[in-house]
């Protein structure tokens, strides 16, 4: 059990620490934190997300809009991805709700995870896809019958 908790506390910062650098760079600034709640009873804690959009005050990840909601919890997956890497790391379609700017921020970032990890981005945004190394699209010409087309942008 201690070792468990040993464990869980040190991935816990980590990933806080990660998401706090993440979080201001897709914002454009603000700043964001992962706090453990503890309810009577539980010897497990919960987490809360906690996040302030510049601008704004520090507040629950609840009372964000949608699309700040959005970005903040792409914050929180590419910083537990950060945490241990894989080889590849699959998003889909986690740019739609946003704006160009936001979009603009996201590609930055997985820019740069892309140094060391292979991302494989399901989008319809155009953006998104001049980030791309190749391109994979799927259509169907017929009803039923799929065709994929594949564009390397190397």
């Amino acid at each position: 059990e201690e070792t468990t908790r040993v464990r869980f506390t040190e991935t816990f910062e980590a990933v806080n620490k990660k998401f706090s650098e993440i979080f201001p760079i897709l914002f454009n600034g603000g700043k964001a934190e992962l706090t453990l709640v503890y309810q009577e009873g539980s010897s497990d804690p919960g987490v809360d997300i906690m996040a302030q959009p510049p601008g704004k005050r520090l507040q629950s990840i609840t009372l964000l809009s949608g699309g700040e909601k959005a970005l903040t919890a792409v914050s929180l997956v590419l910083a537990i991805f950060a945490r241990k890497p894989s080889p590849f790391c699959l998003l889909d379609e986690v740019d739609a709700p946003l704006d160009d700017a936001n979009v603009s921020r996201f590609n930055t970032v997985v820019k740069k995870m892309a140094e060391k990890t292979q991302f494989i981005v399901i989008t319809h945004n155009k953006k998104t896809m001049e980030i791309a190394e190749a391109l994979y699209g799927v259509t169907m010409q017929r009803n039923g019958i799929s065709k994929m087309a594949s564009v390397s942008l190397q």
